[in-house]
């Protein structure tokens, strides 16, 4: 990972762009910007080598594919030498899709989505709960996501 490189003005506004829309070519980006399609694909392959670019994909919705529900679960544990442990378990769990080491009153901070209500007790109860290592979680259920979007460049 290249730690030096230095983004400019063209290397924010080609991230912009493709953080919009990932699929975007490149000759398309070239007209937009007034630069050639090479320089493109040279400021991408910088920002790859830099670190800043980690890969492209797709955003589904997931309400559309029936996962009505979503919480944060903030977790504690028993010491914190249960932290590898812990993370290895919760990310075997496919309804954990996000999870953050953090400070303050919690230990580990999950984002689970489930299904239905009835799902998310069975999450919890029986996969999250029984985890030996958490000795208490908190469970607050998100009611809608009014803001979601990467950070600026």
């Amino acid at each position: 990972m290249n730690t030096s490189f230095q983004r400019d003005q063209l290397d924010n506004q080609i991230l912009e762009a493709l953080m919009q829309e990932a699929r975007t070519p490149f000759a398309e980006l070239a007209k937009r910007f007034g630069v050639s399609a090479g320089t493109i694909h040279v400021r991408v392959e910088k920002m790859k080598q830099a670190g800043i670019i980690t890969g492209a994909q797709i955003t589904v919705n997931p309400k559309a594919l029936g996962y009505d529900v979503c919480c944060f679960i903030g977790i504690n544990l028993k010491s914190a030498g249960d932290y590898p442990a812990t993370i290895a378990k919760l990310n075997a769990l496919d309804e954990v899709t996000e999870a953050y080491y953090t400070t303050g009153n919690y230990s580990i901070f999950a984002k689970v989505m489930c299904q239905s209500i009835d799902e998310l007790q069975h999450v919890l109860i029986n996969r999250i709960q029984s985890i030996d290592e958490i000795q208490s979680t908190e469970t607050l259920i998100s009611l809608q996501n009014p803001i979601s979007r990467a950070v600026k460049p």
